[in-house]
């Protein structure tokens, strides 16, 4: 059964920190470790729980002067998580394109001027880009590829923009769509997170 944008409405209440700027990205059959390489990042110390890990990258910006980020990482099944708070990496196609390499990636990402970014690539391809608060605005070479999925997520294709802004968290349904992989709160609240510092500039 496919998930919708309301089964991830509880992300924005449950973690209110990470949820104004973030970017979550899926990659698959590569470890921590490779990403880390792909990203050209460094290892960092492991954290315990997301709240950690966004309090770490914060400090870690305002430490790095703006060049670095901090990143936390975990295997779910056959795929990587990577949470980047207040980063965008995922969604970069310069930098997102080549780690793809060979693999899988689905990445989402907003921030707190509500700009957002889906990205999908597969093997160095770019499959489909959009804003998911503009989901009529998609290209790639599969951009319709996705849109009945889309639809029954919730995103609003057909009709008006709803009273409510699903977006972020139709993102994240759709991201599972692709995956498999279903971000819970306890997942982001009791992993230990392997974690990097990679450079954005």
């Amino acid at each position: 059964m496919t998930r919708t944008g309301a089964d991830y409405a509880w992300f924005e209440s449950d973690f209110p920190d990470l949820a104004e700027a973030y970017c979550f990205t899926l990659v698959r059959g590569v470890s921590p470790a490779e990403l880390t390489s792909r990203l050209e990042g460094r290892p960092e110390a492991p954290l315990q729980g997301i709240a950690a890990v966004t309090d770490a990258a914060f400090a870690r910006y305002e430490l790095e002067e703006g060049t670095r980020q901090l990143v936390g990482m975990t295997p779910v099944g056959a795929w990587t998580l990577l949470i980047e708070p207040n980063g965008y990496l995922g969604v970069t196609e310069e930098r997102a394109l080549p780690a793809s390499a060979g693999t899988n990636w689905i990445s989402h990402f907003t921030n707190i001027n509500a700009v957002g970014a889906f990205l999908w690539a597969e093997d160095q391809v770019l499959r489909l880009w959009f804003d998911p608060m503009f989901p009529n605005d998609r290209w790639g070479s599969a951009p319709d590829g996705l849109r009945d999925v889309m639809e029954r997520i919730g995103f609003p294709l057909e009709e008006e923009a709803p009273e409510t802004d699903l977006s972020s968290p139709a993102a994240f349904a759709l991201a599972e769509e692709l995956t498999g992989v279903a971000v819970t709160p306890a997942l982001l609240r009791d992993t230990t997170f392997t974690c990097a510092t990679v450079r954005i500039r």
